[in-house]
């Protein structure tokens, strides 16, 4: 049996896990995950009652009752790296014994949900409209950091995608990994689906150039006209890879649903989109806990 090493495990003095600051009785099954630390109490403004807040750095955990059923909601902060922390953190709380420092004997799997935003690839997306990620495009790296990563990754989708756009190769290695079925199937059933890349940043990482010039200055008309199988990439955001890709390796359910908000294409940006995400936010609610 594995003992983690107080290094890699990390508690604070009240055997909370160090980023999220959590126990593992502080968190539901269902989580919705979100960047924004403020739009957590936008969700949780719609519990029943709540029976946790906590707060540490960028990431605020609410955990309350909707439809009387338990219910997790945390802010992320932006950016894959941030996800690595989140997703292990949260994995460690369901499935790792802070007493003895080992693994539990029962896995205990999360189904979790990450309402965002994000920028369409192609022109017939509408701002304001929804769009559930079925797959998430890894441009960021993080999951070539994990052995499993080649069990759980896309690799005929992936393969073409390397092919079509002559992928440099001084950029990472790009993965594709698949939603879970069950989220889909459950949520996102009646929502346009697609290919969501994932970068690890916002500017030059997805082609905006400001006074940096980009390297690679093709991304965006690469990413756009790319096809395969009936599969297009419709989103741009900085997430959904590695919240897929950890999911996977560490056996939970992970689903992204974002709300397009500009259309890099046609220059377009929503005049009100906060109102759309009040919708988002009741239909993840009503789905996730019917």
């Amino acid at each position: 049996m594995r003992v983690f090493e107080e290094s890699e495990l990390i508690l604070t003095d009240e055997k909370k896990i160090y980023h999220l600051n959590l126990l593992p009785e502080d968190i539901a099954d269902d989580i919705i995950v979100v960047g924004d630390p403020g739009r957590v109490p936008q969700i949780s403004k719609y519990f029943d009652r709540i029976e946790l807040k906590v707060q540490h750095r960028e990431l605020t955990t609410h955990t309350g009752y909707y439809n009387n059923k338990r219910i997790t909601v945390l802010s992320t902060g932006m950016g894959p790296d941030n996800i690595d922390i989140v997703l292990t953190e949260l994995d460690a709380l369901a499935n790792i014994d802070f007493s003895t420092q080992t693994t539990k004997p029962v896995h205990r799997k999360l189904n979790i949900v990450r309402l965002g935003t994000s920028g369409a690839m192609q022109a017939d997306i509408p701002v304001d409209s929804f769009v559930a990620s079925a797959y998430g495009l890894g441009i960021d790296g993080v999951m070539n950091f994990y052995k499993k990563t080649n069990e759980i990754m896309e690799h005929e989708l992936t393969d073409e995608f390397i092919r079509q756009t002559k992928w440099p190769a001084f950029l990472a290695k790009p993965y594709v990994i698949k939603a879970s079925d069950t989220l889909i199937q459950k949520i996102a059933f009646d929502i346009p689906q697609g290919i969501t890349a994932t970068a690890p940043g916002f500017f030059g990482p997805q082609g905006r150039e400001l006074r940096a010039e980009l390297a690679f200055p093709e991304l965006n008309n690469c990413l756009t006209s790319f096809r395969y199988n009936g599969q297009r990439i419709t989103n741009f955001e900085m997430e959904t890879s590695a919240l897929y890709g950890l999911s996977k390796v560490l056996g939970h359910e992970a689903l992204t649903i974002c709300i397009i908000i500009a259309n890099r294409i046609t220059r377009q940006f929503s005049k009100n989109y906060q109102v759309l995400i009040e919708e988002l936010i009741k239909m993840a609610l009503e789905r996730l806990t019917s």
